[in-house]
């Protein structure tokens, strides 16, 4: 598969979105490591997680437990796979998300994430959302503790703007790696953040890569007449998925970038790996929304 870099470390260019495997409508276990099992195989190495990712009251870290019983289960060296995990959002339970901010969360929320990976120290640990309440940079500074303490080993921030992104720079220099905000063919707003990531030499995580596509042609291109648009029209030429060519085209647009499409089943995290070597040529581009100018 091609490769991409995060920091230092050298990932797969498309990783595995977990969530799906611990949110509402989840597979069971069984589903959700056979996923995780295929992810592996088709050559994934890096998955992203978050503390919060669960369904109900009570299963905090559901997500974090069910990736480390996985790779545990796993034959093979478990220190390739670059597990990226999030702290700062909570789940109630009753469908709604939180943000905490908070240092003190965020340090005992890594904790908590380093326990139930079964690790020493996270390879990639992000902070999943600015908390209006709490400073900007004593959140960020949260992070700079736990790098200091050997805890986490590179940092990422998620739903950050631009003027975000460089203030935790300023912090966390350059062990601030990626940032990680939504980014698709129906949502292209983050585009001066991943402008900035290219300047600053980051990663891109672009999360919900997918949005705007329609799901019911993953299995291949039998109902690809299912949607009209530029991404199936390319995808039905080559007798493939559109979301294969959708990760295909975020690939394209820059080097920064590294999709983490959501997986629940096997088949879906198989395609998904495809479109690392899936390369559009300038006609399929073409065809294909550009990047949006930004002023």
């Amino acid at each position: 598969m091609q490769q991409r870099t995060i920091g230092g470390t050298t990932v797969s260019a498309i990783g595995l979105g977990a969530m799906p495997l611990s949110v509402e409508g989840r597979p069971d276990e069984q589903a959700a490591t056979a996923t995780i099992h295929a992810a592996l195989d088709a050559g994934v190495t890096l998955i992203d997680t978050a503390d919060s990712y669960h369904w109900h009251a009570g299963e905090q870290g559901h997500n974090e437990r069910l990736i480390a019983r996985a790779l545990a289960s796993r034959d093979g060296d478990r220190t390739r796979v670059l597990v990226a995990t999030k702290g700062g959002r909570g789940r109630p339970g009753d469908g709604s998300w939180t943000v905490d901010g908070r240092p003190d969360h965020l340090r005992r929320a890594c904790e908590e994430s380093l326990r139930r990976l079964g690790t020493q120290a996270i390879g990639l640990y992000q902070l999943h959302k600015p908390d209006p309440q709490v400073p900007w940079a004593e959140s960020v500074g949260a992070l700079k503790d736990l790098l200091d303490a050997g805890k986490i080993l590179a940092a990422g921030i998620s739903n950050a703007d631009a003027a975000q992104i460089l203030q935790a720079r300023a912090v966390l220099g350059p062990a601030l790696v990626s940032v990680q905000n939504r980014y698709s063919p129906a949502v292209r707003t983050a585009e001066p953040e991943l402008r900035l990531c290219e300047e600053l030499g980051m990663a891109f995580l672009p999360w919900s890569p997918l949005g705007g596509l329609s799901r019911s042609s993953l299995d291949g291109p039998s109902d690809l007449g299912a949607a009209d648009t530029p991404f199936h029209r390319v995808a039905a030429a080559r007798g493939v998925s559109p979301q294969r060519i959708c990760l295909a085209w975020l690939l394209a647009l820059s080097p920064a970038v590294v999709p983490i499409p959501g997986a629940s089943r096997p088949a879906t995290i198989r395609d998904s790996a495809l479109a690392a070597d899936t390369v559009l040529d300038a006609a399929e581009l073409a065809l294909l929304p550009g990047r949006p100018a930004t002023g």
